[in-house]
C-alpha cells in the first residue's frame, strides 16, 4: 500500500467521484489515478467505489471506512512534514491562509505587512473563499487556518475563535427615506431590492438566516457581487440598497450608512482552525499579531480539548 494511492483515493472522493477533477489536481493523468484505486482496492479485497462502466458512481460502506482512515493519515503526514519544518527551519516555510474578500481587504493589509517585516523569508498563500469553502478547507487540511466572520458548518473537527464583533450596514443613496429613518426593521428593507454579498444567497449565509427568521421570505436580491466599490456603484445609481460588512463602508462619504447589526444573530471575526492540527510558531506568530487576546495557550486549548462547543475569548 502506498501513500500515492491513499492520496488518488481521497482526492477523487472530494472530488464528488470525478476522477479527471481529481487527476487535474493531483497532477496527473486520469488512467494513473484509475489504475493506484484499483491497485489499492485489490490489495485490501474490498471495494472502495461503485463503478458503472469507467464511472465512479457511489462509495461502498467499506470504502467510507477506508477514506475516514485515509483522511487521517494524509493529514497526520502533513503533521510530520511540519515538525520537520518547524524544528529545522523556524523562519522559513510558507503559511497558508483562507479567508473571506472582505477580511483579505479592510482586516489583513497591516497584519500582513507587520508579518512580512517579521518574516521577511516565509512565503505566504491567501486564498478567497465564502464561508462555507473556508470550513472544508481547513477540514481537509488545505489551509492552516482560515479567517472569516460567519458561523457554518458543522464538523466537530473545526474549531473557532471568536474575537471582536463584526458589524453589518445598509448603505444607500442619503436621500432614500431609510437613512433617517429612527429604527430600520426587515420589512422596511425588503420593500426595495437588495444589493449583497455573492455568499448571501447560500441557506448558510446570516443574511439568509435573518431573514427566515425574521419570516421575510420574499426579499429581492438584485444583485450579487464580492466587489464593494461595483456594489456602491450600483446603489449610486439606485439600482437598490445594499447590505454588506460595516468595516467595508469606513471611507464612504458620499452615501449614507446606517449600521443593522440588531436584524443578524451576533457575528465576530473568528479564525477556523482544524481540531488536533500541529500549528507551527509561525502561524501563532500571525494569529497575535491579527488579534492579541488570541494567545498561544487559547489556541492550543481550543485544538486540544474535547469538543463541547466554541472557545470564545
Amino acid at each position: 500500500m502506498k501513500l500515492q494511492q491513499l492520496r488518488y483515493a481521497v482526492e477523487t472522493h472530494r472530488r464528488n467521484l470525478n476522477v479527471s477533477e481529481a487527476a487535474e489536481a493531483l497532477f496527473t493523468s486520469q488512467p494513473g489515478v484509475s489504475k493506484q484505486i484499483r491497485l489499492l482496492e485489490e490489495e485490501l479485497g474490498v471495494q472502495i467505489f461503485i463503478r458503472s462502466g469507467k464511472r465512479m458512481v457511489a462509495v461502498t460502506p467499506a470504502g467510507r471506512a477506508v477514506l475516514e482512515i485515509a483522511e487521517q493519515i494524509l493529514q497526520n503526514v502533513q503533521k510530520i512534514k511540519a515538525v520537520g519544518s518547524e524544528f529545522a527551519n523556524q523562519d522559513s516555510g510558507s503559511l497558508n491562509i483562507a479567508t473571506t474578500p472582505t477580511i483579505a481587504r479592510y482586516v489583513l493589509p497591516n497584519v500582513l505587512r507587520q508579518f512580512m517585516q517579521r518574516h521577511p523569508s516565509v512565503k505566504l498563500n491567501l486564498r478567497q473563499a465564502h464561508t462555507e469553502q473556508l470550513n472544508e478547507m481547513v477540514l481537509h487540511g488545505e489551509v492552516d487556518f482560515a479567517l472569516g466572520n460567519q458561523s457554518g458548518g458543522n464538523a466537530n473537527e473545526v474549531r473557532r475563535l471568536l474575537g471582536k464583533p463584526w458589524a453589518c450596514a445598509l448603505v444607500l443613496p442619503p436621500d432614500n427615506p431609510l437613512a433617517q429613518q429612527n429604527h430600520i426593521a426587515w420589512e422596511h428593507i425588503i420593500s426595495q431590492p437588495i444589493l449583497t454579498y455573492d455568499d448571501a444567497l447560500l441557506p448558510q449565509s446570516a443574511l439568509h438566516k435573518a431573514l427566515n427568521k425574521a419570516g421575510q421570505n420574499d426579499a429581492h436580491i438584485a444583485f450579487a457581487s464580492n466587489d464593494h466599490e461595483t456594489l456602491f456603484d450600483y446603489i449610486r445609481l439606485g439600482l437598490g440598497v445594499g447590505i454588506v460588512d460595516k468595516i467595508a463602508c469606513q471611507h464612504l462619504h458620499d452615501l449614507a450608512v446606517r449600521d443593522i447589526s440588531h436584524l443578524f444573530e451576533p457575528m465576530h471575526l473568528q479564525i477556523l482552525l482544524r481540531q488536533n492540527n500541529l500549528l507551527r510558531t509561525l502561524a501563532y506568530d500571525f494569529i497575535e499579531l491579527l488579534q492579541p487576546e488570541w494567545q498561544r495557550s487559547a489556541i492550543q486549548n481550543l485544538l486540544y480539548a474535547p469538543a463541547v462547543q466554541d472557545f470564545s475569548i
